[in-house]
């Protein structure tokens, strides 16, 4: 079930490495997931990969609401790859081990970059609030540097808020049990595994995901409530019709990603480890992120008719040849 070494000076055993127990406790089903895990991990590349492309070589996606749309792809892609490929290899092979080292690294990251996440919403709802009910002053509000400044922050903040209480858990002593009952790396399931009083970063966690969460879904919610307000005034049925199927769109994506997060996180229950939680972490870790670049960007009509540009042009230039 996993390695522990015995130290003979302290008298007891110290962990070095845990056993993540997965999404599935039987071989059919293991298969079953890994093929599913396996075509969300395909499409969550393609999606954001191709909105990278399209945004960057699009003449006429070259607006901030791209720019954002660009950099929360490319935040994707590394917060799913820092444990879906992991995942997908535990089960193909049943190894369920991981090292000390690649646990806290996993843990550092998900967290940092799932932090970084909200932000982006955040600051992409803020974004459309400013296109939709301030549309004349948006290109001066939404200029190249603040822009710039306001994606820098998203990864400063994240990271500043995230890095101390994963390197204190890190810091902490492990003597066994070593088994988790997840999929990847969770901080509250290694706080229950420490065998020494852990009751500080429980408090600090729990402070700092109540800050970011409630804070983070308090902008977007905010935002979106006056960009339907704003909608509701237009005149034309067509136009309120299509802006509302586009909002609604990413208010059920925000709902689903916030709703698991903040139940999975700061519930008055939160210690973790069981059955239903790991399906809460697979909601907003895999189907959300899965849903986001069709939702926010390739369903887009803007972005369609790039995307038959630049195929257009393309096939132009294989015929050169």
């Amino acid at each position: 079930m996993g390695s522990v070494s015995f130290d003979a000076s302290m008298n007891h055993t110290t962990v070095v490495e845990f056993v993540l127990l997965g999404l599935a406790n039987s071989r059919h089903l293991e298969i079953t997931l890994f093929l599913f895990l396996a075509i969300a991990y395909f499409l969550i590349l393609l999606g954001n990969i191709s909105v990278i492309s399209i945004t960057l070589v699009s003449n006429s996606l070259q607006t901030p609401m791209y720019y954002f749309l660009r950099n929360f792809a490319l935040l994707e892609i590394t917060f799913t790859s820092t444990f879906i490929p992991s995942t997908l290899y535990s089960l193909m092979t049943e190894r369920r081990t991981i090292s000390l080292p690649g646990c806290f690294l996993q843990m550092l990251l998900f967290y940092c970059l799932g932090t970084c996440t909200l932000f982006h919403m955040a600051v992409m709802s803020l974004d459309r609030f400013v296109a939709i009910c301030h549309p004349l002053h948006y290109p001066v509000i939404m200029n190249s540097r603040f822009c710039l400044q306001l994606i820098l922050s998203c990864w400063a903040l994240s990271f500043l808020l995230m890095f101390p209480p994963t390197i204190m858990t890190a810091q902490l002593p492990f003597c066994g049990p070593n088994v988790m009952n997840h999929f990847y790396c969770d901080t509250s399931l290694l706080l229950q595994l420490s065998c020494t009083d852990t009751g500080f970063i429980e408090e600090l966690m729990f402070i700092i995901l109540i800050i970011i969460l409630p804070g983070t879904l308090i902008v977007t919610a905010v935002s979106y409530g006056c960009i339907i307000v704003t909608i509701l005034r237009i005149p034309s049925s067509a136009g309120r019709k299509k802006t509302f199927s586009t909002c609604s769109a990413h208010l059920i994506v925000v709902m689903v990603f916030y709703s698991t997060c903040i139940y999975r996180y700061i519930r008055p229950e939160q210690r973790g480890g069981q059955d239903s939680d790991k399906i809460l972490s697979f909601f907003f870790s895999v189907l959300t992120q899965m849903l986001n670049p069709y939702i926010y960007s390739l369903r887009n009509r803007q972005v369609k008719q790039a995307f038959k540009e630049n195929i257009l042009k393309f096939c132009g230039f294989l015929r050169q040849l």
